[in-house]
């Protein structure tokens, strides 16, 4: 099993960090998307996939910068040549929000079904699967259990935990501090956590203002939390991403977070490969690059 973090961006566009979106790969070589950030279709190929090939969708919650491109996702797969339809499970609120968005872009792709006459329209198929707190997946030995996170008033969302064997990957999804997360983390080889920077955040006219940075920052973890959370949970490894705001002070968050945590500390970056083997090893890999 690994993980490749495909964006770690937030809502904030910036040019090195894509949007919300991870892919974790197990030994059989099934395939789960996490998130549907923007640009993950350019993402999944750096990363040397295609969406063609995800076995399941899995949605943490309804944020935009967390589901803005599921309809490229889907048409991009249909032009890799999809011959299936797509699994997506996600919480409470997924069947409603994929049926609209498939309304609002079906006469478009009825035009593009009907002149493009591609070999096959099953990759345009969508079976969609809500789930609750305790839910569980099964592909191959890979386990994914869901768990509620709390990132109110968006309500519900949710965190994933994959097991492989003897290898354990937790993915908060977005959240502040938050009981059920750290239940389901315990010992876990790599934390992958939210963080938003506060103390990188000042009132800015016509932008955001005190009472702004105060309401974001409520329902996610700051800096100054992730690493009490990572200590509680007793991760071996805290890799950081979903960075608010995207551009920072590198150095001065892992002072931060080192604080109250003392196991390694990795910011993430987009296309960051990870064995929860040797999670401090993760490195940066880009398939277009190597080709």
């Amino acid at each position: 099993m690994n993980l490749h973090l495909l964006g770690t961006g937030c809502p904030a566009v910036d040019i090195h960090r894509y949007g919300p979106a991870s892919l974790v790969q197990n030994a059989d070589g099934a395939r789960v998307l996490v998130d549907c950030g923007s640009g993950v279709t350019q993402r999944l190929l750096s990363a040397g996939t295609s969406g063609a090939e995800v076995d399941l969708l899995l949605l943490t919650h309804l944020h935009s910068d967390h589901v803005v491109d599921l309809f490229q996702f889907i048409i991009s797969s249909w032009h890799q040549g999809r011959d299936r339809g797509h699994q997506v499970v996600g919480p409470a609120g997924t069947q409603e929000f994929v049926g609209q968005l498939l309304e609002v872009w079906r006469p478009e792709l009825e035009r593009r079904v009907m002149h493009e006459k591609r070999p096959s329209i099953d990759g345009l198929d969508v079976e969609i699967t809500e789930i609750g707190h305790g839910a569980e997946m099964e592909l191959g030995d890979m386990v994914i259990e869901a768990f509620e996170v709390d990132h109110r008033p968006m309500v519900p969302a949710m965190g994933f935990s994959f097991r492989e064997n003897d290898h354990h990957i937790v993915l908060s999804g977005d959240t502040g501090p938050c009981e059920m997360l750290i239940e389901a983390a315990m010992g876990c080889d790599v934390l992958v956590h939210d963080v938003l920077l506060k103390h990188e955040m000042q009132p800015r006219e016509g932008v955001r203002s005190q009472e702004t940075i105060d309401q974001v920052a409520s329902y996610h973890a700051t800096a100054e939390q992730v690493g009490r959370i990572a200590t509680e949970a007793e991760a071996k490894c805290l890799i950081l991403t979903h960075f608010v705001p995207p551009i920072f002070d590198e150095a001065k968050l892992l002072e931060i977070v080192r604080a109250d945590y003392d196991g390694p500390v990795l910011c993430g970056e987009d296309l960051m490969l990870i064995d929860p083997a040797n999670p401090a090893d993760a490195m940066v890999a880009r398939a277009d690059e190597a080709r």
